[in-house]
């Protein structure tokens, strides 16, 4: 089985949040984590957000950005292709989503569409689990 990780779930595998351990647990029960490439930018973002909030934590922060950067190799990476974005344009207009929300159900489709075995959808945003499992990918 393969989870696929949306950057709201990927930043909780280093950053202790609210849900943190349910997805860590999750990601430990599967054969492999699979992620899309613009996960990269979206983490960064979302740890250097959370530096700039909270100072304090400058240290964990730190740690969590040396942990997910070698970690990334690992992960299944999904590319950016033009088909990807055309797929990811018609689920935001079919879906209502924004576009790296669009791109992100691009490739857990894709994931599910070419890899044998079962998919699951680790993500903490309603509409985008809403969206996944109109198109038969269960949420983790």
């Amino acid at each position: 089985m393969i989870l696929f990780c949306d950057s709201s779930a990927l930043v909780k595998l280093y950053l202790r949040e609210e849900h943190s351990e349910a997805i860590g647990a999750q990601a430990a029960a599967f054969d492999g984590i699979a992620i899309c490439r613009i996960a990269w930018v979206e983490v960064m973002s979302a740890l250097a957000r959370r530096s700039r909030e909270r100072p304090q934590d400058a240290a964990p922060i730190s740690t969590a950005r040396q942990r997910f950067e070698s970690d990334w190799p690992h992960y299944l990476c999904l590319d950016v292709t033009q088909e990807l974005v055309e797929l990811a344009g018609d689920y935001a207009d079919t879906f209502a989503l924004r576009a790296y929300d669009s791109i992100q159900l691009a490739a857990a489709e894709t994931v599910r569409r070419e890899l044998p075995g079962e998919v699951r959808f680790a993500c903490f945003d309603a509409r985008l689990v809403k969206a996944a499992r109109v198109l038969g990918i269960e949420a983790a």
